[in-house]
């Protein structure tokens, strides 16, 4: 997902998509999921020299990827859309200035419970051996940059070094997610749940375990046939309630938490026993997917009354 916040942040996808023919590609693409440069060439009834222009500049402002395939007597070159949404906000909070950022590794998890199918990795190496519980509590697991479970949970202890003397008023946090299938599934649905300080916040059903192409970040030494990307998402809780992607999940809101300086927050994802699909969950860390993040975590704060 792509998330604009201000006209300058989204001044070069807007001239991207200020052509008919740029945004006739991104529909192709939407409807076939991924087409080489001469079928889009044909489709568009345009020159391949002319569509070339045209995929560098959706290429530069990151909506769709270039990936080069062998068939038959050379390289095909293939194009595909990279974010599955666009979130255009321009209705910043009053407190934006007041921001605490910080950012969490996968592997640094405070708590846990999994399930098999389930492993961790490094960018390096499996992290133990796969199916093995046991690993998640190994020493190496504060290298992992990608972790899987069919079902159970991961808490994060978010680091709270806002200013003293001053409350917070909105949790903005963002992952690269997937679910978990044996293998790699793009239609598999598995029910995420996410909770703060052991209150339940939302809920968001992830399509599937994505493989049918290899994550920009992801490894080369990585299996093929294993989760190779996630969907980047945006968890925001604040006075109005609890968002996911700018879409209301609940009215669980950021003051029913009384959350200050002193405070210490505990973000825990979840796949719950009694869930409709338990689906499992993968999360993407910075050397993993296509995004290139750890946990980001965003805290607005203000002068406690």
């Amino acid at each position: 997902m792509q998330h604009i916040t201000s006209l300058d942040d989204g001044l070069e996808l807007f001239k991207a998509l200020g052509s008919d023919v740029r945004v006739e590609i991104i529909k192709l693409l939407i409807d076939n999921k991924q087409m080489n440069m001469n079928e889009l060439a044909t489709e568009l009834k345009i020159t391949n020299g002319a569509l070339t222009n045209h995929i560098k500049k959706l290429e530069s402002c990151g909506l769709i990827r270039i990936s080069t395939e062998s068939a038959g007597h050379g390289n095909q070159k293939f194009c595909s859309l990279i974010p599955d949404k666009i979130l255009i906000d321009f209705d910043a909070p009053e407190e934006a200035q007041n921001v605490y950022n910080t950012s969490i590794k996968v592997g640094h998890y405070s708590d846990y419970k999994a399930y098999p199918t389930c492993g961790l990795a490094s960018a390096d190496a499996i992290i133990g051996e796969v199916d093995d519980t046991r690993f998640f509590s190994h020493p190496d697991r504060y290298n992992a940059e990608i972790l899987w479970f069919s079902k159970g949970f991961v808490e994060y202890e978010i680091p709270n070094f806002i200013p003293s003397s001053h409350k917070i008023t909105q949790i903005m946090i963002s992952a690269e997610l997937s679910s978990e299938a044996p293998g790699i599934n793009n239609v598999w649905p598995s029910d995420i749940s996410f909770y703060l300080n052991d209150t339940f916040v939302g809920v968001w059903t992830s399509p599937g375990d994505f493989g049918d192409t290899r994550g920009i970040f992801t490894p080369d030494w990585w299996f093929p046939n294993w989760n190779q990307y996630g969907l980047l998402k945006m968890l925001v809780i604040n006075k109005h309630g609890t968002f996911m992607d700018g879409l209301k999940i609940s009215d669980t809101n950021i003051t029913s938490f009384e959350l200050d300086y002193r405070s210490k927050i505990r973000f825990r994802m979840a796949v719950d026993d009694d869930a409709a699909h338990v689906g499992g969950l993968t999360i993407f860390g910075s050397s993993f997917g296509n995004y290139g993040q750890d946990i980001k975590v965003s805290m607005n704060y203000k002068p406690m009354e």
